[in-house]
């Protein structure tokens, strides 16, 4: 998810962004209508919006 990327290093903003990964990954996992790997998951997360949706109500 390009964590070296990242540019929140102050307070206690990388716990609050692990833990938003963290939840992404469990409803990535969670999924399981589509065969595929996680990166597959995220990609088609960014091109479908219908799937991104889908994955959002799994919240």
């Amino acid at each position: 998810m390009n964590e070296d990327q990242d540019r929140s290093r102050l307070g206690n903003s990388p716990n609050n962004l692990a833990v938003l990964r963290h939840m992404a990954l469990n409803v990535m996992q969670k999924e399981n209508t589509t065969k595929g790997s996680l990166r597959g998951k995220f990609k088609r997360a960014g091109w479908d919006d219908s799937y991104l949706a889908k994955l959002l109500a799994l919240f």
